[in-house]
């Protein structure tokens, strides 16, 4: 990341601070019967490395390079970024208590861009859900996992039984979309993360399957 490019991100960052979301609604869905108290996220549960083509937009600049998401134990996850060419730019462990980064280029070692890291890839690392409401409508089974101000919804397919989204919410308010394209439970051959407060999208495509 160029320093025009960070600089683009920390300014259109603090203007989020004066934007307003919509709050989030179910569209066209109907409350169920509980009939799971945990829903789990198995995408990165495997201990074989999860290996990406990594393309990222911030507003008009674009990035692309290598991601690799490994399993260290049942709570923590490396995760390491390089560039086309071989270059190391981001490597970190995280949990859903820990953030501990090893190694990021001097461009992006900024308080702003480490918080958004931890953030989405918490989000996304996340395995486990407590089911507080469950909701259904044509397509697939919702359900509604609440901690404190924070809500999920988790949007599994009723025919295969695959999770293909979650949507995070903040104070009612949508925040980060991520969408899962997959074949099996532990293994999603794309996802894309978008963030719905400020221009910010990730997109993963499997480079090697893990069986």
């Amino acid at each position: 990341m160029g320093r025009f490019l960070l600089q683009s991100f920390l300014y259109s960052s603090f203007l989020w601070l004066f934007i307003s979301c919509k709050t989030y609604h179910l569209a066209e869905a109907a409350p169920v019967q509980n009939r799971d108290k945990v829903v789990e996220n198995l995408y990165f549960s495997s201990n074989e490395d999860y290996i990406y083509k990594c393309l990222i937009d911030i507003y008009k600049h674009h990035l692309s390079g290598i991601l690799v998401i490994k399993k260290l134990n049942d709570t923590t996850h490396r995760v390491a970024l390089t560039s086309d060419f071989g270059n190391k730019l981001i490597d970190f462990e995280i949990s859903e208590q820990d953030f501990k980064v090893s190694y990021i280029i001097p461009d992006m070692d900024k308080k702003i861009v480490k918080n958004f890291l931890r953030n989405d890839f918490r989000q996304l690392l996340k395995r486990q859900y407590p089911v507080h409401q469950s909701f259904e409508n044509k397509t697939h089974r919702i359900y509604n996992s609440e901690t404190g101000k924070i809500n999920y919804y988790l949007f599994v397919n009723k025919e295969t039984q695959l999770l293909n989204k979650v949507v995070y919410t903040k104070n009612k308010k949508e925040k980060i979309d991520f969408s899962f394209d997959a074949k099996k439970h532990i293994f999603a051959d794309s996802i894309d993360i978008a963030h719905k407060d400020f221009k910010i999208n990730i997109k993963l495509f499997q480079i090697t399957e893990t069986e």
